[in-house]
């Protein structure tokens, strides 16, 4: 028995992480496959497209064995904290060995050597000076690694999947986690990209002797981002060649919170919006003096938008104000493990664990285990209330109370 993990989001699930979860099996001898997903809210500051029981019942229906949930505030945080509270949970189960993620450049030492670039470049005076200049945090993080190491570091941790990867290994370095990290090289569409890509043959699992005859592809092996999915399934198209799912016709959109988000921060005022995560420097004033102005989503993110702050940050503080995380929900690591589904080989794994933390289920079981359980189990509810509300027909309040995970 030989566990792997994977962080992931699955958002929605398409060609590419089949092809991951398949290549982690093959390459690295993986038996087991656990997913730490995150729940109905995701780290590009935005609602997931589906919901966290659709899409862990994708996961366990392409390969992955035991699918966990990242609590809400680690979902909404930055890539550091997003790749801490996941690894916290996979060090917490004391039974994988292994975690992948893939990468652009697919090798394992180069990610080490770039992960070791950042943390020395966190402590330089260069980076903090950039920092108190207001230069974003990505952008003084790279221009202090051109200054001390050769080109192929910079250009490492300029790829999206590469920092990610590279926040996992620091992680697992500052636990001093026995976890081995390991790579795949992602291929295809880019992170982000508009475009659909089609690979040639050979690279699909069956070619390599991966997967079996009836998972031969026709021809070729065809790939677009999740972001361009998302487009697509808003749009009514369709989007078959690019996943092995049946994506459901319903789908939720942050859209249909515009009002509820400007409402909440229209009530809000600068010292309640500076407790939100990440909000610093005086952005909450900022932030106040343009909800009054903006009429729309849109409107409100052009208002403000600085050099400091990238979208994406500033997508994540305007839903933690909507959802009322607070920094200290943001800093205080995940207190239990909650199951969203599994097959056989996910009982397995369970039964190999021997987990610090609380493991269950049920959330409302989670609650009774401590305080600080029934706190992120309250936030973790109420959040699941809020995004019921971004669909077409709206749902019931208590999902996350009553659905059952899927098994």
């Amino acid at each position: 028995m030989k566990t792997a993990a994977i962080i992931c989001e699955y958002n929605p699930f398409h060609n590419g992480h089949k092809y991951h979860i398949d290549r982690t099996k093959a390459d690295f001898g993986a038996t087991h496959i656990v997913a730490v997903m995150s729940g109905n809210f995701t780290q590009r500051g935005d609602v997931a497209i589906f919901d966290k029981f659709t899409r862990t019942k994708m996961a366990l229906e392409n390969g992955a064995d035991l699918v966990l949930e990242l609590p809400v505030a680690a979902s909404l945080a930055s890539a550091q904290q997003f790749a801490a509270g996941a690894v916290h949970i996979l060090n917490s189960l004391n039974c994988i060995d292994l975690l992948s993620f893939g990468s652009e450049c697919g090798d394992i030492d180069l990610l080490k050597e770039t992960a070791g670039a950042v943390v020395y470049a966190e402590e330089t005076d260069e980076f903090l000076g950039m920092m108190r200049r207001g230069l974003p945090y990505p952008a003084a993080l790279v221009e202090t690694i051109k200054k001390y190491y050769e080109d192929v570091i910079p250009e490492t941790l300029a790829s999206p999947n590469n920092t990610l990867a590279i926040e996992y290994i620091k992680s697992l370095a500052d636990t001093g986690s026995s976890i081995e990290p390991v790579t795949i090289t992602r291929f295809g569409a880019a992170h982000d990209s508009d475009e659909a890509e089609e690979e040639p043959k050979k690279i699909h699992p069956y070619f390599q002797g991966l997967v079996s005859e009836n998972e031969k592809p026709e021809e070729k092996l065809t790939t677009a981002s999740a972001s361009l999915l998302r487009k697509m399934i808003a749009n009514g198209e369709d989007v078959s060649k690019f996943t092995p799912c049946e994506f459901p016709a319903e789908f939720s959109s942050i859209s249909r919170l515009e009002t509820a988000i400007l409402c909440k921060l229209r009530t809000m005022s600068a010292a309640e919006i500076s407790k939100a995560p990440n909000v610093m420097h005086g952005l909450e004033n900022r932030i106040h003096k343009a909800v009054r102005a903006a009429r729309s989503l849109p409107e409100l993110m052009a208002l403000i938008k600085t050099k400091r702050y990238t979208l994406a940050r500033l997508r994540r503080i305007i839903l933690c104000c909507l959802l009322g995380i607070t920094k200290n929900d943001a800093k205080t690591k995940p207190q239990y493990i909650r199951i969203l589904g599994m097959n056989e080989k996910g009982r397995e794994i369970i039964a190999k664990a021997d987990s610090t933390l609380p493991l269950d289920a049920s959330l409302a079981a989670l609650m009774k285990k401590s305080d600080l359980c029934r706190k992120q189990a309250v936030l973790e509810a109420r959040c699941g209330d809020i995004y019921a509300l971004a669909f077409e027909k709206a749902k019931p309040c208590g999902l996350d109370l009553t659905t059952k995970p899927i098994i």
